[in-house]
């Protein structure tokens, strides 16, 4: 469920890095359950600051939160990520308590954190994970609707590096991928961090993208948008013959439908839009001048 983390500190969204550190620090000494033993509604509670301070405390994170908004953030990024890296130790030491067994209990049960995230050091010699890696990975519009194989090169563990990774069709700008183990290296043997591939979309010239649709702009001469014509319409799969109805207005849409964005586990197959412009010459014939000016007399 999407959540205002900014509204769960009792925060504006132009709030600063001090204030949100402040704020975490008066309601998680509240809502400690070291204060509060056997308060179900405490312990919630601080599991829902906490894991807003976790969000808004990150950098990164924020500026995901702040761009997308809560549900889309919630798409990119699971709990195990919100809660990888963060270290509230320094905070807790200040009040007293300690990290391990708190956390260990509120996350995850059996004493296991959320993956990949650290309190305070490695208490009772638990293995720190390494550290993730981000690149950035500009695609053409058609590649992303599509998807397929991309080939990325970066830096690990001061080599250079070469790896195949899948894109699945529909990613868009600010979509974030992950490939296991391929971040960097864990000290003492713990596991490897992770590779995240954050999406950018570069425009196309032909095709662009309105949420699960594609639009193409198309061209309609005068004629044929009054009494009706067909004309042949760009999609991914190549050009498609199109009836257009008799009185399309410039502006106009017609649907192709499945020929958009392809279906991907819970989303549905979208569809192609074409939009009509109609063509008007810049130069005429006479003839076609003395056929305008009847026309123009009959009241078009």
């Amino acid at each position: 469920m999407a959540k205002d983390y900014y509204g769960v500190l009792g925060l504006s969204k132009d709030a600063s890095t001090d204030q949100i550190k402040k704020a975490y620090r008066k309601l998680a000494l509240k809502y400690h359950p070291d204060k509060n033993p056997g308060d179900k509604k405490a312990e919630d509670r601080f599991k829902e600051i906490t894991e807003a301070y976790a969000v808004l405390s990150d950098p990164e994170k924020k500026k995901q939160y702040d761009q997308f908004g809560e549900s889309d953030f919630h798409q990119r990024y699971s709990k195990e990520d919100i809660f990888r890296g963060f270290d509230v130790g320094d905070i807790f030491r200040e009040f007293g308590f300690g990290t391990e067994d708190i956390f260990s209990h509120l996350f995850g049960g059996g004493g296991a954190h959320p993956r990949g995230a650290t309190y305070g050091g490695t208490p009772h010699g638990r293995r720190i994970k390494g550290q993730d890696y981000t690149l950035r990975m500009t695609l053409p519009l058609r590649e992303a609707v599509q998807g397929g194989e991309r080939q990325v090169t970066y830096r690990h563990d001061g080599q250079q590096q070469s790896l195949k990774v899948r894109v699945p069709p529909g990613v868009e700008t600010g979509s974030r991928l992950r490939v296991p183990g391929k971040g960097g290296p864990a000290p003492a043997g713990g596991q490897a961090g992770d590779l995240f591939l954050e999406i950018e979309v570069a425009p196309d010239p032909v095709f662009s993208r309105e949420g699960n649709n594609l639009l193409v702009q198309v061209e309609v001469p005068f004629s044929g948008a009054c009494l009706g014509t067909t004309i042949e319409v760009p999609t991914l799969q190549g050009t498609k013959k199109v009836k257009v109805p008799a009185g399309m207005k410039s502006g106009g849409r017609i649907r192709l439908k499945g020929y958009g964005v392809p279906a991907h586990k819970k989303r549905p197959q979208g569809d192609l839009y074409a939009v009509v412009g109609i063509k008007v010459p810049k130069t005429l014939t006479d003839k076609q001048k003395s056929l305008l000016e009847k026309l123009r007399k009959e009241g078009l």
